[in-house]
């Protein structure tokens, strides 16, 4: 997907891009697939603010998204690709052959009127979904399982792949896009194909008010607050941070910092670690 660029008649839209929504084949979204999305603002039960800088943004509806696949060896019709103002990729809408419609995570290279099925022994194309154990080794994939039958869990995002590497038993071996090796059971299902809208993460907001219009609230730095709300705050003028390392407004390491559990139960399933 391509993205368009502004000339700079004001400062905000010299680095202002925006995607030209090539993709996107379906302006409407399906009506029968939306659900209702409240707003907390990130507060909790008691109205108070557990996740800062959430706030106010447009008005949004949840789009419905198949991630199981579970309806087997049924052909299905892609209707048209829709953006989702819930998640950084598009989506597709299809049309099984016994009229039911559902919407997944569009790949690149899906089109209006392409084909998609999903079973024990398909072709191995775009959109298509099986289980990790039916699919050729060095395949792209996406929307992976990490238990069968739960759904996608992993690789969802615009632009986003994994590559099976291995299959070892019942376990499979997955490199994920952090870098990751990790095992998969190979009952798991997994979708062919990258994720599309793949100029996502090249594009630069440009202004304040867009990030207002994503539901996002100003961040203020730490060092300009006062000791009592910051670990950086306090000082006359421009002061140094004053600890060995920047922290978090509740005193944590906030670089290099590890907070995953040692203890996590599937510790066990990562053969390499990112980075």
């Amino acid at each position: 997907m391509a993205m368009k660029h502004f000339k700079p008649y004001t400062p905000s839209r010299r680095n202002m891009t925006i995607s030209t929504f090539d993709e996107i084949t379906k302006k409407t979204p399906e009506k029968s697939l939306l659900a209702k999305k409240s707003k907390n603002a990130g507060r909790n039960s008691y109205g108070r603010i557990t996740v800062r800088h959430q706030g106010g943004g447009n008005r949004q509806k949840y789009r419905i998204i198949d991630f199981k696949r579970k309806k087997d060896d049924m052909q299905a019709t892609v209707i048209g690709i829709e953006y989702d103002p819930n998640r950084s990729a598009n989506i597709a809408l299809i049309e099984y052959e016994d009229g039911q419609k559902s919407y997944i995570l569009a790949p690149v290279g899906l089109t209006d009127g392409d084909k998609v099925i999903s079973g024990q022994k398909v072709d191995i194309k775009p959109g298509n979904c099986m289980p990790i154990e039916s699919i050729p080794v060095g395949t792209m994939i996406h929307n992976i399982e990490l238990n069968p039958g739960q759904g996608g869990k992993l690789v969802r995002s615009a632009g986003q792949d994994a590559q099976l590497m291995a299959k070892e038993g019942k376990y499979a071996h997955v490199r994920l896009p952090s870098g990751e090796m990790r095992l998969i059971l190979s009952k798991c299902r997994a979708t062919i194909g990258t994720v599309g809208n793949t100029d996502h993460d090249t594009m630069k907001i440009g202004k304040a008010g867009r990030k207002r219009h994503m539901g996002i609230r100003p961040t203020v730095r730490g060092s300009v607050m006062n000791p009592v709300d910051h670990p950086h705050g306090g000082g006359e003028g421009r002061a140094p941070v004053g600890h060995a390392g920047p922290l978090t407004p509740w005193g944590k390491p906030a670089l290099g910092y590890k907070t995953r559990n040692k203890k996590k139960l599937s510790n066990k399933f990562i053969v390499k670690r990112r980075k």
